[in-house]
């Protein structure tokens, strides 16, 4: 029986296009004191800033429940740079 060693480096999901690292994958970096470059910084500021501003603006329960949820799978599919589009300045 073999022991393996936990890996505390983010989870890299592979696509036909290679590895992509996500916004779910910054926190967990994060949370394990690994080290975040400033684009990274920036990316999890932006999606942040992004998600409270389409959150305050649904005008009812089921909206922002809906928008909570398209949210989540953002952060768990995206690529981070996506969140270093101007677009996500806002």
């Amino acid at each position: 029986m073999s022991l393996q060693k936990e890996n505390k480096e983010p989870t890299k999901k592979s696509n036909l296009l290679g590895e992509i690292i996500t916004i779910n994958d910054l926190r967990e970096k994060e949370f394990n004191e690994k080290e975040l470059t400033p684009q990274e910084h920036l990316a999890l500021k932006n999606f942040d800033r992004y998600r409270i501003t389409q959150l305050n603006v649904q005008k009812t329960e089921e909206a922002f429940h809906q928008k909570y949820f398209q949210l989540q799978v953002a952060s768990n599919l995206t690529p981070y740079q996506e969140f270093l589009k101007e677009e996500f300045f806002n």
